[in-house]
């Protein structure tokens, strides 16, 4: 959970960044791809960092963190973008939209993976 959190401050910093730093200078289409792509490789840094310290030793156990990340980071964007945040579905699926050129479903799909790609390359 500790690991988890502790991505949750990141991804919150980086759209901090994407909104006044990167969309302003990149627009908004690149400044989405750019920090859907940092926040990808910012996921995987603290998979890599805290992997060993979870004691995530084992195939099975990255796995176990990875999906145990993904389901707290979909409960929380999207109970906590509808009922927190006020979101509604259509925009917080907007995201997920690859043939609108949103490519938001790396992060979930990093966040599954990284425990287990961290461990592999350890």
């Amino acid at each position: 959970m500790v690991a988890w959190l502790a991505l949750m401050v990141i991804a919150i910093a980086n759209g901090a960044l994407r909104e006044y730093l990167l969309v302003p200078r990149l627009g908004p289409k690149l400044g989405h791809v750019a920090s859907t792509l940092l926040l990808c490789v910012f996921i995987f840094i603290v998979a890599w960092l805290l992997t060993p310290w979870i004691g995530a030793r084992q195939s099975a156990d990255s796995w176990k963190v990875g999906a145990l990340w993904l389901a707290l980071t979909l409960g929380f964007e999207f109970l906590g973008g509808y009922y927190i945040f006020l979101n509604s579905w259509e925009r917080l699926l907007a995201d997920y939209n690859i043939l609108q050129g949103r490519i938001w479903v790396l992060v979930p799909i990093v966040t599954l993976f990284a425990p287990r790609l961290a461990l592999a390359s350890m």
